[in-house]
């Protein structure tokens, strides 16, 4: 398992066709699937926003597979910038609701 050192925190802001595609659920289900901690949320200007906590390498794997999102989804940019915001390891995942 990956200590203490080795994570770190992401947030990122998705653009593009990103609402209404399912981009929340399966942004979910990939970051639990990798044991991300954090969180998503659809914003209010249409864009996605994600907080992606973890192992270093996971949470790079994650943010790259945003680039694509899930099949209906047509992404125009992904702006990623690490944080110093904390999510306690073990935390979970999480949909949170629309801003």
């Amino acid at each position: 398992m990956a200590g203490e050192a080795d994570r770190t925190a992401v947030r990122v802001r998705v653009s593009g066709h990103v609402q209404g595609v399912w981009f929340r659920a399966w942004t979910g289900d990939r970051a639990r699937e990798v044991g991300l901690d954090g969180w998503v949320r659809n914003r209010a200007d249409g864009t996605v926003e994600a907080l992606f906590a973890g192992p270093a390498a996971a949470v790079a794997r994650m943010v790259e597979a945003c680039r694509d999102g899930p099949p209906a989804a047509r992404v125009e940019d992904v702006v990623s910038e690490a944080v110093g915001e904390t999510v306690a390891p073990g935390s979970g995942f999480v949909e949170r609701a629309s801003e």
